[in-house]
């Protein structure tokens, strides 16, 4: 049996996960958050006090760490070694490390075998920087998603606000910045459009105008019409 995957690539800030878990809800797909799984790595190394720029010290934590996912009553929980870490994996200070350390291959190439693994045997909708062109290069449907920096930090300025987190709205256009820089310039799979993906600028559109764009993509996906179960 054949699966249907989705590839959903930007930016930090483009509302990726938000719009990729509503697709995959109304699709009734699994929705593989590639981000969560990458941060979850990120607080591994922190809490073993790894700094930034010590790449060897990071490829050795990896052998230490088990990042899964976990769905239970309809939610994605990431598991670091077994504990559920959802609500520990969303801080600015995990956000920076999450950058620095996913650049590194060998911690990329721990997660891509277990994000090709779950799009082998499911239906998936799959976020992140290079999943069109990299973790699932024959995606059935493949989208770059994107946003003006200034919208980007002013969605991420009130998420934090939302939780109570005090913080600085040109700090965070800075830091997205420099994680777009980085990102897109490092060595190993780097943040890239796929050259058969289709762009979407979503900064004028709502969370679910971008769903409902995303949507009639899939729905336009050739030979494909059988596959779709639209609720």
């Amino acid at each position: 049996m054949s699966y249907f995957s989705i590839a959903i690539d930007g930016p930090a800030g483009a509302g990726k996960s938000t719009i990729a878990r509503a697709l995959a809800k109304r699709l009734g797909y699994i929705y593989v958050d590639t981000g969560a799984m990458y941060r979850a790595m990120a607080l591994h190394f922190l809490r073993k006090g790894i700094a930034e720029d010590d790449f060897s010290a990071m490829e050795e934590a990896c052998d230490s760490a088990d990042v899964s996912i976990l769905y239970q009553d309809g939610e994605q929980l990431v598991l670091l070694n077994g504990e559920n870490v959802n609500g520990l994996i969303r801080t600015e200070q995990l956000s920076h490390m999450t950058s620095v350390s996913s650049a590194n291959k060998k911690v990329r190439l721990k997660m891509v075998e277990l994000q090709r693994k779950l799009a082998e045997h499911e239906n998936v909708v799959m976020d992140g920087r290079d999943i069109g062109s990299y973790v699932l290069p024959n995606a059935n449907v493949k989208v770059f998603l994107t946003a003006s920096v200034a919208v980007r930090a002013k969605r991420r300025f009130l998420e934090q606000q939302a939780k109570g987190i005090v913080c600085d709205l040109s700090e965070i256009e800075e830091n997205i910045k420099e994680r777009d820089y980085r990102d897109s310039h490092r060595e190993f799979a780097p943040l890239t459009q796929a050259p058969d993906a289709t762009l979407v600028d979503n900064s004028d559109l709502t969370i679910e105008e971008s769903v409902e764009a995303l949507l009639d993509l899939c729905k336009k996906a050739e030979n494909q019409v059988d596959v779709w179960k639209l609720q």
